[in-house]
Formats: C-alpha cells, structure tokens, sequence
C-alpha cells in the first residue's frame, strides 16, 4: 500500500507541469486492489503580462492561454490576483469559437453587498477569478486590463504584478515599460516575494534581480523584461506560485512647486519636496494588549516599538496607552519629551505589558484624543508641530462600546480635526471596515499588517512612512477661471517620501501659461511656491509614438485617466464616510457615472460578460469577409471597445483610388466607369473624401514613392502608404491605416496589427480587420469604406507594400461631399462624340499623346467636356479588371480645379482648399 502511494506521488511530480492530475484510488477491504486514474485539466500554454507606466499612471494587460488536450470539456479557471487599488477596466475571454467581452454597467443600490466586497481584501490585493469551459483539443484566451496610480512609499513608486499562474508554464514573460519625462534616477528589481509585507526597506538578503531579468534604462526610459522558462520557474516553486514580481523606482525632483503636466485639456501636479528640515510631532501610541494579541503579535508589537521610539528625534513628544477592558496610560496627563531615561523607561512599559480581558476600542481612543487635545491646550508648543495617534489592534470591539457607528462618531467628536488618526490592524480577525473609515474621517490613513515572521517590519515600515512630517496645513491653488473639477487640493500634512497629487481639467485655453501656488508651513518658516507652466509642451507630454510604449493603451490621454481614476477614488472615500443618504446617493451617482464614462470596474460598477460568436467564411466575389483567425490574441488591446457580434457582409464598389495611384469613379445610372491617374509626389496627402462640415467625415491618403521599373515611361511611381479617416458624428475618432496596423483613437488609443483578423466597435465606428488582406471601416451604418492591404513577400525594387482604397457605402456622406473620389458621388457624366478639331483644342497645350483622327469621345461632366480615351484598370487586388473612360493630365477638367487644390496639410486637416469650395 505504502509503496503505491509512493508510485502515485512520483507520478503526481513527474507529469504536475504538463497538466495531468493523477487520482488514487484505494479499496482498503482488499489491499490488493488499487486503481489509477487519470484526469486531464487544461494546461497554461502561455501567461502574458505588459504594462505601461506613464508618469506614475500603470496600464497592466495580462494574457493567459489554457489548452485542453483532452478528448471531453473541461473547465479552465484563471485567476489573477490585482492591487486593491487598481480598477479593471476590461475582461475578455476566447474559448473556441466563442468570445465572452465584459461590458462595464451599473449597479444596483445594494450596499451591503458593497461593503462586502470592499474588505474582499489581502494585503493589499484582491483576487480577480473566471472561469469557462473549453471544449476538447482546443484553448481558451483570458485577457484582463486594469489600471492604477502609483503612490510613492518611502521615497519610491512600487508596481508589483502578481505571478501565481499555479502551474509552471511553457512561455511566461512579464514586460513593464516606464516613462518619466522628469528623470528616472532610481531603479530596482528586487527578488520575487511570495509574503506581502511594506517593510522598513532594509535588505538583509541577496537582493539580486529574479533570474531571466532583463534591464534597460535610459535618462526618462526603462524597460523591465522577466522570461524565465521552465527550468528556471521549477526552481522557483514547482507549483507555479513565483510570487509578486516588484519594481522599485523614484524620479527625479526638487524643492519647488512640483512637477505639473499638461495634455489636451487635462493637468496632474505631482508634489514632494524632500530638502526640508522634519516637523516635531506629537504621538500617542495606542496599543492593543488584550487577550487575543498573546503570542507572536504582541512580541512582533513590542520589537517594531522599541526601534520605533529609538527613532524619535529630540524634538519629539509621546506618549503609550496600553488597552484590553482596561485602559493603561504609561505618563498620566501629559506627553513626555524625548529623552535617553524616558526612551529607556518607555521601553520597561512595553516590555512588562501583558496580554489579557477583552478590547475597548472605543475607551481607548477616547483616552488617547483626551490625552493629546489637553497637552495642546495646555502646553505652549510649536504651532508648526504635527499631532497624531497611532492605534493598533487586532481585533474587534468587545468591551464599551462595541457599536460601530457609536465609536466613529465618539472619536469623530473627540478629534475635532486637530490632529490626525492612523490605525493598523494586525492580523485577520480585525474589523477592517472600521478601522479605515476611523483613518479616513481624521484625516490618517488604515494598514493591514499580516501575523507572520515580518509583521515587526511590517510595523516599523508603516511608521517610517509618517515618522518625518516635513510639512503641514498644505494648500495648492490655481486661477479660478483657468480650472475645474480638480480633485483634492488641500492636506493637513506632507510626510517625508509620500507624494502629494492633484488633478483637473484646464478651461481656460486663451492663455498658454498655468499659474500654480503652493503654500504650507515648515517649521522655521511659511513657503509659498509660485510658478507659471506651459501649458502647450507636447514634446514632453505628450508621448504618442514613443518606441517600446506602444501597447495600445499607452500613448493615449493618461493625464485624463489619472484625473478620472483620483476623482472616483475620492468618491468613494467621500461615500464611505458619509452618513447622510441623501449625500451618499448623490456621490454614488457621480462615481458610478465617471466608472462608466472611462470603463472602471468599481463598489458600483460591474463586468457584465456578454457572448459573440465571430464567425469566418471563405471569400465570395464582390464581397470582403473579415475572417477571425486569431481574435483571441488580439482582443488583449481591445479596452473599452465591443467585439460585434454580427459578420459584416460589404459589397465593394468599383469607385476606388489604388495603385500608381489609379482612380476609378463607377456611375450605375450611365453604365460606365470613369479613371485617371494623380501623379503627385512622395509625401503628398491627398484628400479622397471630403465632407466633415455635413456628415463629418473626411478620408486622407498619403503617398510613398518608389522608383519606376526599367520599361516604365515614369522616373517614379507613388503608392498610398498611410489611410487617414477622420469622424466626429456621432462621437470624435479616427483611424490611421497602414500596410502593417490600424490605429484606432475615439478616446482610447487602440493599435490593431494587420496581420491578425479582429473585429471592433465603438461610438458609432466598426473596424473589421481581414489578417493580410483589407480592412472594412463602417460609420453610422451608412458609410461604409475598405483598404486593401497589398503587400510583397519578395518586392522588387519599385515595388512598396502599399493600400488601395474603395467606397462601399457612401448613403451617409452628403451631396455637398467632395474630395477627389467624394465630388463624383452625387453626379453623372455622359458620354458624347466631338469633332477632332474640338478635342484637340479641349486637350489643351499640355497634351502628352496626339489625339486620334475622326469624331473624339468626350465626357460630360458638371457642364464641362473632357477628352477621354477607353482604358482597363485592374482593382480587387488584381484580380479584375475595370473597363474605363480615362482622362488624362492629372484629370485635367474632369476635377474640380487641379489636384493641387487637394493636397492636405497633415493626415488629419479637415479644411477645405480652393478645390473644395467650388460647387458644381
């Protein structure tokens, strides 16, 4: 018996990374018959994570791929455990043919529920779960987006990802980009942790990187890369549970008004000045020693204690309370200055502390605010100085006042804003809830601190971070006309390496300076800071196009993001501090609008997971089916936009510009098809559509030269490299096409590659890639436009991967459209005969070919007569051909003015040139 289970163990080990679970079976009554069973669950293929982080706002993309290889479904589960401070913001996943997209929708009031998942809570993370079922010989992609601002913690910004895929994988990578435009002047990638302390910082072991990390940094540029592969992970920890992966950084700064940046009508000020003298502060630590704290958490207590007061500097006044069901005060009435016999005494007090009776939260606190507001009345002490209590316990109230209201309203009173509360719970039997909203209504803040080996750490860390006030009664002002809607301006204190932080909206955009003010007290003197920023500086902050950032989401407004993620966050405290439920619904109401406006997951907003099944079928003549091969991989940068859940069936029209560039203009109701060429020159933009003051669409195409092939009559040829459709009905985007990706930005930056098939929706606009093929763009469901992707596997030298561009739909566009396909839209042309003589007088001097004898064929157009000769044109990437009536000279009368008047400024200009204004 014994000996099978050593054989099934062995097995278990042997075949853990491979995804095959071995059951054990036994029938004791009959020792001789054991049976093994073996179970196949889905195997993790691949996880995935990139982030981006801008100017401390993180954008995390995680991936994972499960395959099933077995012969039945089974269920895959993925689990990601995420800051507590981030918000998701998008979930997919791809099992089969299926895609379930999470829609971010509101709530319903249920508040209680809400509470609920609030302390859903550990160490600082909470666990992100779904589950799916994969069918047989196939696999499944989750993808999960979520955001957060990084707050700076003794002097660094810590961005952690969670990697707990809980079985080793065949390809992992963790790739966290970093830009700060003020200076990254320090950067560490310490060894992957599997406990989640916030310690003091001290390193006392190898502090290497973990291995297979990669590390790249320039002056505002770094680039973190962690792959390692089986072998390495093995090492790690055979059960896929590596641990969080840390980067520690800080940027560069000084003693001045802070850093503020400004991007498209958005500000956030960064403050944290460090070259100040520290505040003296007055302390009253109040300390849990009741029954419950026997054991470790009292001996961890009394360590991190006796550092802590080692560190009190001269300055400095304090005092101990010690509380169960009774309350023990170390220095009655008074608050005792730091000196070596009072630091030795204090330590005899903690040390003779036992543990015993039950918790009176309330008594204690009440005690302690009493304590501290008469040595304030009573005392001359510094009016710069900063006050506060530091309350520990680890457990719930059981003595006195157990109700938890009554206890936030007594301590409310008894604080009365004159100094600040910071609590810490320790250990899993504390009524969280409690103690932050006690920290958060005085003006502190609330730390769990977990019953392990490091908790004294722990501990001594959560001092560190308010131990050094070097500021305190901090305002930040700007012109009243110039700002709206900023989030939190005002703050009791400013402690040594936190970061102050203030977002909003700029309105004033006639002046191209923002005033700035900051004022505060030290302790030797009152600091006003007074600066005027640019508020035009998009080499700086605006990030578009910056090589290594480009996941998606990075180089969009990450300045609105940060305004909108601290505004919903103060929300929330806001909520959760009010008692009035009047005011609670009317907060709930703007943050659950704000979540749904940026795609925040939050206490009031949830992931409504919606299906679409995305089929393909094979391509039809006359048709553009967008196949969805490798939507799965794709739907990762998909933040904030829809996969359709319908297969768009487009006709594509003869009306195209592609090739040399070629255009062809098909008029049904005459039975022909008109072409001419537009010989512009590299680097010309040329406006195809053009009616943005009536539908709001303009189409741009910019060309790319190429020599011409030795036969040619050319010296060169020109090619759309670059498709620019622009669209502000019913909401503001546009597209940017190329050979190799789609860009897609209606307020969310979207990168789409062309060689993978995706379909997308957002605002009115659907995007529908064919890998390698075209790309189908349909706007309000009346326009409808498809780019034909050509590209070369071995090109020659006149060749260049290039687009082809054609009209599908245009009911949408207006009859005042215009453009050099747009103006014909709306128009007919008629065929007519003309004497020789009359033909060679209309093709003017800068005929190129000696007109036929006999009767010309001419064209009617808008009252005009073009020379015309019959041509073939090849469209549909080749594949056939057009018989045409082609003009000739640059379509010399056949366009309004001449193609000049339709060369574009920039790929986005909207505007009209003298061509355009003319009506027919």
């Amino acid at each position: 018996f014994l000996e099978g289970i050593g054989i099934c163990l062995g097995l278990i080990l042997n075949t853990i990374s491979s995804g095959v679970v071995w059951l054990l079976r036994v029938n004791v009554s009959n020792r001789q018959t054991v049976q093994f069973l073996q179970e196949t669950r889905p195997r993790m293929a691949e996880f995935m994570v990139k982030s981006t982080i801008i100017s401390r706002y993180a954008f995390t993309a995680v991936s994972c791929t499960m395959v099933n290889s077995g012969s039945e479904a089974k269920e895959g589960v993925f689990e990601m455990q995420i800051p507590a401070a981030a918000f998701v913001s998008n979930f997919t996943m791809i099992a089969g043919d299926r895609t379930y997209h999470g829609e971010v929708t509101g709530k319903e009031k249920k508040h209680k529920e809400e509470g609920k998942e609030k302390d859903n809570k550990e160490n600082g993370f909470e666990m992100f779960r779904a589950s799916g079922t994969i069918p047989r010989k196939t696999q499944a992609v989750f993808l999960l987006h979520y955001e957060e601002l990084l707050q700076r913690h003794l002097g660094k910004y810590e961005y952690t990802v969670s990697i707990r895929p809980q079985q080793l994988v065949g390809r992992l990578r963790v790739e966290v980009n970093i830009l700060e435009s003020s200076g990254i002047i320090s950067l560490e990638v310490p060894p992957l942790r599997n406990s989640r302390q916030r310690g003091n910082g001290k390193v006392i072991e190898d502090s290497s990187p973990p291995p297979s990390t990669v590390v790249g940094q320039t002056k505002t540029l770094a680039k973190v890369t962690f792959t390692p592969n089986v072998v390495q992970q093995a090492k790690i920890a055979r059960n896929g549970i590596l641990g969080d992966f840390i980067i520690r950084y800080d940027v560069n700064r000084e003693l001045s008004v802070g850093d503020v940046q400004i991007l498209n009508g958005y500000f956030v000020h960064f403050f944290a000045p460090w070259d100040l003298p520290p505040l003296p502060k007055n302390v009253v630590f109040v300390l849990d020693s009741s029954a419950s704290m026997v054991g470790t958490k009292l001996r961890q207590t009394k360590d991190a204690l006796f550092t802590i007061l080692q560190d009190l500097r001269p300055e400095d006044n304090f005092n101990i309370i010690g509380f169960s069901n009774r309350i023990k005060v170390w220095e009655q009435d008074r608050l005792v200055s730091v000196t070596p016999n009072n630091i030795r005494d204090a330590k005899k007090y903690i040390h003779k502390m036992s543990p015993s009776g039950g918790t009176d939260i309330n008594g204690a606190l009440q005690t302690g605010s009493k304590l501290l507001n008469d040595y304030i009345a009573q005392n001359d002490i510094d009016a710069r100085s900063v006050s506060l209590i530091i309350f520990l316990t680890d457990g719930r109230p059981t003595v006195g006042e157990t109700q938890s209201s009554k206890i936030l309203s007594n301590t409310k009173e008894a604080i009365r804003n004159k100094f600040c509360l910071f609590t810490i719970g320790i250990g899993n039997d504390v009524d969280y809830k409690l103690l932050e909203r006690m920290a958060l209504e005085n003006c502190g803040m609330m730390r769990r601190i977990q019953e392990d080996e490091d908790a004294a750490a722990q501990l001594k860390g959560f001092y560190d971070e308010v131990g050094t006030p070097l500021l305190s009664n901090i305002r930040v002002d700007y012109p009243k006309d110039s700002v709206e809607q900023v989030t939190q301006s005002f703050f009791p204190n400013y402690f040594n390496g936190s970061e102050i932080v203030v977002a909003g909206k700029v309105i004033n955009h006639t002046s191209d300076r923002f005033h700035v003010e900051v004022t505060a007290s030290n302790s030797n003197k009152y600091i006003l800071l007074k600066t005027d920023v640019n508020i035009d500086v998009p080499s700086r902050n605006d990030i578009r196009g910056i090589p290594g950032l480009d996941n998606g989401k990075g180089d969009q407004n990450y300045i609105e993001r940060a305004w909108s993620y601290l505004t919903i966050k103060e929300l929330l405290t806001s909520w959760l501090k009010s008692d009035d439920s009047a005011e609670k619904e009317r907060l709930m109401e703007r943050a659950k609008s704000l979540a749904l406006t940026y795609n925040f997951v939050t206490p009031f907003t949830r992931l409504k997971m919606k299906e679409f099944e995305l089929q393909s079928e094979g391509p039809e003549q006359d048709y553009a089916h967008p196949p969805t091969e490798g939507t799965g991989e794709r739907v990762q940068g998909l933040q904030g936009h829809k996969a359709l859940p319908e297969k768009q069936r487009i006709r594509i029209s003869k009306t195209s510009a592609d090739g040399d560039p070629h255009f062809v203009i098909d008029f049904p109701s005459s039975k022909l098809a008109v072409c001419f060429n537009i010989d512009g020159q590299p680097g010309d933009i040329l406006r195809l559509v053009s009616d943005h003051k009536e539908s709001g669409v303009t189409v741009n195409g910019q060309l790319i030269g190429a020599p011409a092939p030795p036969s040619g009559h050319k010296k060169q040829r020109t090619y759309f490299s670059t498709i620019t459709i622009l669209s502000n009905k019913p909401g503001r985007s546009y597209l940017e096409i190329t050979p190799t990706k789609v860009i897609l930005d209606d307020g969310e930056r979207l990168i789409l590659p062309c060689d993978q098939s995706t379909v997308v929706g957002s605002s009115g606009l659907e995007v529908s890639v064919a890998a390698n093929s075209n790309v189908t763009v349909t706007i309000g469901g009346t326009i409808s436009f498809i780019i034909l992707i050509h590209q070369y596997k071995n090109p020659a030298p006149y060749q260049r991967d290039h687009l082809g561009f054609y009209i599908s739909n245009s009911k949408g566009l207006s009859t005042r459209s215009h453009g050099l396909l747009g103006q014909f839209l709306y128009h007919e042309v008629k065929l007519v005969q003309d004497p020789p003589g009359r033909s060679a007088q209309l093709l003017g001097q800068n005929q190129t070919e000696e007109p036929k004898p006999g009767p010309g064929n001419m064209l009617k157009v808008k009252g005009r007569l073009v020379p015309v000769v019959q041509k073939q044109r090849k469209i549909y990437n080749g594949q056939q051909e057009v018989d045409c009536w082609f003009a000739k000279n640059n379509a010399d009368k056949l366009i309004d003015g001449v193609y000049k008047d339709y060369l574009a400024s920039h790929p986005f200009d909207t505007g009209t040139g003298v061509g355009m204004s003319r009506q027919p």
